[in-house]
């Protein structure tokens, strides 16, 4: 067994974020394939929704491992800390949301608004990321982006959660006393007729920090072990695996659990959200540290260069694979194969057009949306990233400021 330092960017770890946008993709879109699976085989897909949870527990670690032991109470470290995950999260998530409202406008399609009468009031709550806490208003504008409320209340309360694990040494009680409180929160609002704010158990556990924090804690104490105790690499059982076949093992157990009515996943059973949100961080912390602290064929494909790409453009993916943007794509591939059929139909041939067949339209549509966010990542969020950092928002920039550097923007 022998111990290593780690490095502060790991290229397989951002490979990782690409992995998760494609589970959550498989999740949206496994209907496709359905006639062609057997049903257990739909179901297990349909819970591939826990690419969520990788990308929480995921941010758990990044932000605990970079600033755990430098931070500080204090308004300047604050103003740095928030204008670093501004720069790193808020200009894409503005732009592609200005964009759904946008189409909304144009084509007043309800999928955008679900039925809420002021447009112009959710836009507002959507780029201040408070729809994500009203059961009637989360999967609005563009639909996934409630997990970025999650992730931003993560983000404020990190400090808080630092500073009471460090100076009270209090660490575990923190997410039941989060998650008790987002409890009370249900039991006192549940029955009032404001959108559904914090409207059920169900709702608050699987999509609000209060019920999702425990994962954020668990890449926390990562990190901290990480730091503390730094890398061992063990002999022949590679940790990498064995956290990997957890994972896949949390989510055969959700594909086997009733879904209860109104709900349309294995996720929303009680058992579904225990195994989600408590079980299956631990098995990605698992592989995590096996991927920090092992040499395998699979962290030599997630920290390969393209991969690494499509892992820092897939925070764009999550944004634009389901909604508005894909709604287009598939519009403009019914109309390509309308058009095909009225050609064929005036040459007086019986072909098959190229694009009938859903499956292959699937593939087109992810590998068109992977293009898409690598060119706007390219072109639009790593140049406003850079422009943020370097420039004199919320606090002054200084010359050689160390979160300018190359590998602090990568984090």
């Amino acid at each position: 067994m022998s111990q290593k330092p780690l490095q502060n960017y790991i290229p397989a770890l951002t490979g990782v974020r690409a992995l998760a946008a494609y589970l959550v993709f498989i999740s949206h879109y496994s209907y496709v394939f359905d006639e062609n699976l057997p049903h257990a085989m739909q179901r297990f897909f349909h819970e591939f929704h826990i690419g969520v949870t990788i990308f929480f527990t995921l941010s758990g670690f990044l932000i605990a491992y970079r600033y755990y032991d430098s931070f500080k109470l204090t308004t300047r470290w604050f103003k740095q800390y928030l204008k670093n995950r501004v720069a790193r999260i808020y200009p894409m998530y503005f732009l592609l949301t200005l964009g759904a409202f946008v189409y909304y406008w144009f084509t007043k399609d309800q999928i955008i608004t679900k039925g809420f009468d002021n447009p112009v009031v959710l836009f507002f709550m959507h780029i201040t990321f408070v729809r994500g806490f009203f059961y009637q208003l989360w999967d609005t504008g563009i639909a996934q982006g409630w997990s970025l409320t999650v992730e931003e209340c993560f983000y404020f309360s990190a400090p808080i959660i630092f500073l009471i694990a460090k100076k009270y040494n209090k660490f575990y009680i923190q997410p039941v006393i989060i998650t008790g409180a987002g409890c009370l929160l249900v039991l006192v609002f549940s029955h009032v007729n404001w959108h559904g704010f914090f409207g059920n158990f169900t709702f608050m556990m699987l999509y609000t920090f209060f019920g999702r924090c425990f994962e954020f804690f668990v890449g926390i104490q990562l990190a901290l072990i990480v730091k503390r105790k730094g890398l061992r690499t063990a002999g022949k059982f590679k940790l990498t695996y064995i956290g990997f076949l957890m994972i896949f093992f949390c989510i055969w157990i959700m594909s086997v659990l009733t879904i209860p009515a109104g709900w349309t996943a294995g996720l929303h059973n009680p058992f579904g959200i225990i195994t989600n949100n408590y079980l299956l961080p631990v098995a990605i912390a698992t592989f995590f540290y096996g991927l920090l602290s092992e040499t395998t064929a699979l962290k030599k494909i997630l920290a390969h260069p393209f991969v690494e790409l499509l892992g820092k453009s897939s925070y764009i993916f999550y944004l634009i694979h389901l909604g508005y943007m894909y709604y287009m794509f598939h519009n403009g591939i019914n109309w390509l194969n309308d058009y095909v059929f009225k050609l064929y139909d005036k040459w007086g041939l019986d072909w098959h057009s190229p694009f009938e067949n859903d499956q292959i339209n699937l593939l087109l549509g992810f590998i068109v949306l992977n293009a898409i966010a690598i060119g706007l990542f390219k072109l639009i969020e790593e140049p406003l990233n850079h422009y943020i950092r370097k420039s004199d928002f919320l606090i002054r920039n200084k010359p050689g400021n160390p979160d300018n550097n190359a590998e602090a923007i990568k984090a």
